[in-house]
């Protein structure tokens, strides 16, 4: 099945409403039946993901807008727009918002590992006009 939606028509979440991280979801496993989860992860100003790793999952980042630092076994390394982060199974990791704006990454996890429940679970929340101006959103 193919599927066409927008950016600003794709559901946002947070995880917990006081986390400094949200996601748009692009592509649930749930909803469109597929193996990987993407989204674009929006970090404040600040914001950084917890520690974490998968077991069996892969996770990659593309910075889309912004700029940071990954933190990755022991490795810090220089995140910024065009940039490209793959982090294999078990690898502990953060992202972290270095810049002094928000930091946007097409985040895909594959497979899931449940984290689409997680966000789904989530807060509800959306994109405001600084959002949709970074992502090239009407």
């Amino acid at each position: 099945m193919t599927w066409w939606t927008r950016l600003q028509d794709c559901p946002v979440y947070r995880i917990r409403a006081e986390e400094t991280n949200k996601f748009l979801v692009v592509c649930d496993p749930a909803v469109h039946g597929c193996a990987p989860l993407q989204v674009i992860e929006i970090f404040d100003v600040g914001g950084a993901t917890p520690p974490n790793s998968h077991q069996a999952a892969v996770e990659s980042f593309v910075v889309l807008h912004g700029q940071g630092v990954a933190e990755c076994n022991g490795q810090t390394l220089p995140l910024r727009t065009g940039s490209v982060l793959i982090v294999s199974p078990g690898d502990v990791h953060v992202v972290r918002n270095t810049g002094s704006d928000r930091l946007y990454c097409l985040t895909t996890l594959m497979p899931d590992e449940e984290l689409a429940a997680l966000i789904r679970g989530g807060v509800a929340d959306q994109l405001d006009a600084v959002d949709l101006a970074a992502l090239g959103a009407d």
